[in-house]
């Protein structure tokens, strides 16, 4: 039995013995907006309606385009709970009271990295996964080009990688988000800038999704993906010719979030979604979607492909600072200004 398979099959075991007698039959609605990728999401929620027999509603977007669309909403809240993406938008929404305060009586499972996030947010979010930001690059079309393989940030802006690099929009996307925030504390803000703009000139394509651009690279359409590495990882479980990379300088990392929206029409269902998703079955669910973070749980298992912290150069990221409206505003209106609009 491969490991994948033991894997699904602890998750599964103790995901119904988790479940209390007759929970199956209690009912209710439930309106999740998702932020991991699609293939993740819908186990997830089938998993929960089994479980529960409460039915749920699930729409997919990027971590930015939510925070956007419960913006919209905060007059008339469509959705119950937020669950996935990256933190910092998550982190704003708490800021300007798009979402509730939940104790979970789980808090004590997760890890320290999930329970500080929670308690700088007032808890009004906790995390779900962690993982590390880097980029993948397609071996087959570096062979063609005659490149040496990049192995820092720096290797990025090289004129060999003229219109070879792919990456999200940070307006639309929490993966690219935390690359501007990565680069600004790891190298200052204004050689951060300069390096953005002379990155510009290598982009082929700001994409929506964070998880987009390792696509392209498994693909061949782009050379260079910059993405979180558990997303390059998926991409060569399929046997997609892509080597992997955790940048030489060092890198920043997402901590994958959940928050109960204000306001939600179904708010017993929230909770009881929130409490079910922290569980270490639940979350044990993931490597079943190929999604290879690392969980919150303590006891969740980790898939053997997901990349580990100790083995990543990782910078000191500071959550609360990069996560708070004010300054996630400012960095996205001048990477707006200096970046996207420079020319190539």
């Amino acid at each position: 039995m491969t490991n994948t398979r033991r894997l699904l099959g602890l998750a599964a075991a103790g995901l119904f013995a988790w479940l209390a007698p007759g929970a199956a039959s209690a009912q209710g609605n439930l309106t999740v907006y998702c932020s991991v990728q699609e293939e993740w999401c819908r186990p997830m929620m089938q998993a929960f309606e089994r479980a529960t027999g409460i039915r749920v509603a699930m729409t997919r977007r990027s971590s930015g385009e939510t925070l956007t669309q419960i913006r919209a909403e905060s007059s008339n809240p469509r959705g119950d709970v937020w669950w996935g993406g990256t933190g910092d938008p998550h982190m704003q929404a708490a800021q300007e009271n798009l979402t509730v305060e939940y104790r979970s009586p789980m808090l004590d499972q997760v890890h320290d990295w999930a329970r500080r996030q929670a308690e700088q947010t007032g808890f009004r979010t906790i995390g779900i996964y962690a993982g590390a930001l880097g980029y993948s690059y397609n071996t087959n079309e570096l062979t063609r080009r005659r490149l040496a393989a990049p192995r820092c940030w720096s290797d990025l802006t090289a004129p060999g990688f003229r219109g070879e690099v792919q990456v999200a929009d940070p307006n639309t996307s929490g993966t690219a988000y935390t690359m501007l925030a990565t680069l600004v504390q790891l190298m200052g803000e204004e050689p951060a800038f300069q390096y953005l703009r002379n990155l510009h000139r290598n982009v082929n394509q700001y994409t929506r999704s964070g998880a987009a651009p390792a696509r392209a690279v498994a693909t061949g359409e782009t050379l260079v993906g910059i993405t979180f590495l558990h997303d390059a990882v998926t991409q060569k479980l399929t046997g997609a010719p892509v080597e992997i990379v955790a940048p030489c300088e060092g890198t920043g990392y997402e901590i994958g979030s959940m928050s109960i929206i204000r306001g939600a029409r179904n708010m017993e269902q929230a909770r009881r979604f929130y409490d079910w998703a922290l569980t270490a079955e639940a979350q044990g669910l993931a490597v079943q979607a190929n999604a290879f973070q690392l969980p919150s749980n303590r006891n969740a298992p980790i898939p053997p492909q997901a990349p580990r912290f100790e083995n990543i150069r990782l910078i000191d990221y500071d959550f609360a600072r990069w996560g708070s409206a004010e300054e996630r505003t400012r960095l996205l209106t001048r990477w707006e200004r200096e970046v996207r609009a420079g020319s190539r």
